[in-house]
């Protein structure tokens, strides 16, 4: 895919949740969204400003990104001239299966990155080894080798486990934490129906207003961009196994194909066909 100025290769694997995305992006601003899975990106060449976890980060050439699941980031070039990144998708059941593996068993909690910028030429290396496999045609054998040698550099030089990487909470939040749980489970079951504000703070106990700081304070997303994304990730599933865009869309919920085309190519930086084709 490109469109003014910006290019977009995307690559998918058959077997398990393990994808990688090649890009040159100039005037493409993401939208504030998570994954489900690990995202582990290098910067090839410019620089990208994003905010993640309450605070803005930069990553330029050479740098590494990690993104822990359900971690909340936008982005978008730090300089006109736009930047060059590449960047994998593993998800949670794979680093368990590789950090399982690789401990006998022993494992534990699955690790989290405490900075979401990291100045590490090993694990650049180790990554960028990692995407021209995923995106070439190397043999499955050397993938894996090349998938295990990354998770496990990863794990041990920027990660901490089983640590969460949240701060002391004030006296009284756990109502609050409560309440955004209700919601959000609420939000899980629904996702494809229209849901007022009413019926998810009836569900939550608490105001509207209330529950729209917790949610936010939870998960770091307003209910509604969270509903949305529950969307995209429905859409993307189906799209994996061959759904058309307009099928899709529809199934996720979505008004309309080119509402859900807009705010998955917002979020994942490239169209569904795009995405399809991978």
């Amino acid at each position: 895919m490109a469109t003014a100025g910006n290019r977009v290769r995307y690559w998918r694997d058959g077997d398990r949740p393990v994808e990688a995305m090649r890009a040159r992006f100039v005037d493409h601003v993401y939208s504030p969204h998570s994954h489900d899975t690990y995202s582990f990106g290098i910067t090839d060449a410019g620089a990208q400003h994003f905010h993640c976890r309450g605070a803005a980060h930069t990553s330029g050439a050479g740098m590494v990104m990690a993104f822990n699941p359900e971690d909340v980031h936008d982005g978008r070039a730090a300089a006109e001239l736009g930047y060059h990144y590449r960047i994998v998708h593993i998800g949670p059941s794979v680093v368990r299966d590789v950090t399982a593996d690789a401990t006998d068993g022993r494992s534990g909690a699955l690790p989290l990155f405490p900075e979401p910028v990291l100045a590490d030429p090993l694990l650049s290396g180790l990554l960028a080894r990692l995407h021209r496999a995923l995106a070439g045609t190397a043999d499955p054998l050397v993938r894996d080798e090349r998938l295990t040698a990354a998770v496990l550099a990863m794990t041990r030089r920027g990660a901490r486990s089983p640590s969460p990487v949240t701060s002391a909470r004030e006296p009284g939040d756990g109502a609050r934490r409560l309440a955004a749980r209700r919601a959000r489970a609420l939000l899980e079951d629904t996702f494809r129906e229209t849901v007022t504000a009413e019926r998810l703070a009836e569900a939550a106990g608490c105001s509207r207003f209330a529950l729209y700081r917790a949610f936010r304070a939870e998960y770091g997303l307003a209910p509604s961009d969270y509903q949305r994304q529950l969307r995209l990730r429905h859409a993307r599933e189906l799209l994996r196994t061959g759904v058309r865009a307009a099928d899709a869309a529809a199934a996720a919920g979505f008004a309309d194909q080119a509402h859900f085309s807009r705010w998955f190519q917002r979020v994942y930086g490239v169209t569904p066909g795009v995405f399809r084709r991978a």
